[in-house]
């Protein structure tokens, strides 16, 4: 177990230093952000793998808990003045404070109804958002919604790398996002390659054999959920933060559809695969951009081939194709 820990902590510090030399490799301002984008849907893929593919608990409200920590960033700053800085601890804790709710609520129920609860959740979130009317204060001559209706919040304050940098501010907010992902990922590893995610296993595995064992299936998903919404929400904090907005298109169903093909494609209960996934996507997304409505189908038509033909993903194909190469290498020695 210490062992799994140590080399995919390894592997994990190797892939963050390639990743802090991409800002002297890329040039171009456009390939940056691309890579902030790939950073911020890697980090959540990463954080669904845990709850759906070790946990257990196929959840549909992650994109939920990604918006709470960025309109607790849009709110405390607009209304309280709070930097990012300091909001975005605060929208992650509240995340998972929102998850601790819904947990008790949904995750004692079977894993179709967790699916449709905490998504019937998350749309009633949206709907309570943009049918929004009423005007809380005016900001900039105009009116500003308590929760920002259907115009979200646009006037965040930036992370002071515009000062500080200059015209190269978004290498300061991509090392701040890629410390983000790092602690993401990182506390990805830990959890899985532990004995949490050895309990996570268990149940998810055989529920009946592992209460029998003395572990409490229940309090064991809302570990997994509050853990999962703790850095999802973080996660959604820096992207406000790095945008400086936040709004309903954030519950978009194409980006839950989007995130859930990283997922897929890289492969449930791996380490590496939503970061091989979300790799993947993002490449086929920025070749598909300019065709619109076909983009989201594209998609749709990934995520079926990928569970249809290859339910395991990247991460299961390389297993067997690993598996292959050493039992012929095995059989070539005995030979």
């Amino acid at each position: 177990m210490m062992n799994d820990v140590r080399n995919n902590v390894v592997g994990g510090l190797l892939l963050f230093f390639a990743l802090a030399c991409a800002p002297a490799l890329v040039g171009e301002r456009y390939l940056l952000n691309e890579m902030i984008v790939f950073l911020i849907w890697a980090s959540v893929a990463v954080q669904w793998n845990v709850l759906t593919g070790h946990a257990g608990v196929f959840s549909l409200g992650q994109m939920l808990l990604f918006a709470i920590g960025a309109y607790t960033v849009a709110m405390t700053n607009t209304y309280l003045g709070i930097s990012p800085w300091f909001a975005m601890p605060i929208g992650a804790t509240v995340a998972a404070l929102a998850a601790v709710l819904i947990g008790l609520a949904c995750l004692r129920l079977a894993a179709a109804y967790v699916a449709l609860l905490t998504f019937a959740i998350s749309y009633m979130v949206y709907v309570l958002i943009i049918t929004e009317t009423e005007c809380f204060t005016t900001v900039g001559g105009g009116c500003q919604r308590f929760f920002g209706g259907t115009s979200g919040f646009s006037r965040i304050d930036d992370l002071g790398f515009r000062k500080l940098l200059r015209g190269d501010w978004i290498v300061g907010n991509y090392y701040m996002i890629l410390g983000i992902f790092a602690l993401s990922f990182l506390a990805s590893i830990i959890v899985i390659h532990g004995r949490l995610g050895l309990a996570f296993r268990a149940l998810a595995d055989s529920p009946v054999y592992a209460a029998a064992r003395g572990l409490d299936r229940t309090k064991f998903r809302i570990v997994a959920f509050v853990f999962s919404a703790f850095f999802t929400g973080l996660t959604g904090a820096a992207y406000a933060a790095h945008f400086r907005t936040a709004g309903p298109s954030l519950f978009d169903f194409s980006t839950l559809l989007f995130i859930l093909a990283m997922v897929i494609v890289g492969g449930l209960r791996s380490t590496w695969g939503p970061v091989v996934g979300a790799a993947l996507m993002m490449g086929m997304v920025e070749i598909a951009k300019d065709m619109g409505e076909i983009r989201n189908t594209m998609i749709g038509l990934v995520i079926v081939l990928f569970v249809v033909l290859m339910p395991d993903g990247i991460a299961g194909l390389s297993r067997r194709v690993v598996s292959r190469f050493r039992k012929t290498n095995d059989a070539k020695e005995a030979s």
